[in-house]
């Protein structure tokens, strides 16, 4: 394996006392709301931290965080998007197959980081407990899901049979008693 990586020398931004914390929180919320210039953003932050103190920010600093912020932010969408474009599929029945994708695709992932020396023996590990806890829950959510559509359904066939009780005893039952009595059954509304 290759030799592991150190996190890097730190910036300036990483080296930004407690009180300039809030400010550089601000700094990134203001960047992820996409609605500002970098440049007028770093304006603003030095202003702040020249109120308390603290020296400012280079440019060039400020720019490698704006630019990994963004590179995030574009991950974070991007599997906002394939994820909303699955979730509908992923039915209890379905859950286990998707389990087999998930497990696959971390095989995959391993594999690569593996083979090109960026994970250990341990991150391996980790990597496995985080496919099965994310296994688990997946099946946890799906079993829950079951059970709610399973209560509900003996609940709606429940109130359809007292609906079809009330419809049968007189021939001038009108559809809002009908409508009625289902909402006691089902939802507990009980008119007075």
């Amino acid at each position: 394996m290759a030799e592991r990586k150190t996190r890097g020398r730190l910036s300036s931004l990483d080296l930004l006392p407690e009180e300039a914390q809030d400010d550089l929180l601000w700094a990134m919320a203001e960047l992820n709301a996409n609605k500002r210039t970098q440049a007028d953003i770093l304006f603003e932050l030095n202003d702040r931290l020249e109120v308390k103190g603290v020296d400012a920010i280079s440019r060039s600093a400020f720019n490698r965080k704006s630019t990994s912020l963004a590179a995030r932010a574009m991950q974070l969408e991007e599997r906002r998007h394939v994820y909303a474009g699955i979730a509908e599929r992923l039915t209890p029945d379905e859950v286990g197959k998707s389990d087999l994708v998930l497990g696959e695709f971390l095989k995959i992932v391993i594999d690569r980081l593996t083979l090109a020396g960026e994970i250990d023996s341990k991150s391996i590990m980790e990597l496995a407990r985080a496919y099965k806890d994310t296994v688990v829950a997946q099946r946890h959510s799906a079993e829950h899901q079951k059970k709610a559509e399973e209560r509900a359904k003996t609940k709606l066939d429940k109130a359809m049979d007292a609906a079809e009780g009330l419809v049968g005893q007189s021939d001038k039952k009108d559809g809002m008693a009908v409508i009625k009595k289902i909402r006691e059954e089902i939802y507990g509304i009980f008119d007075e």
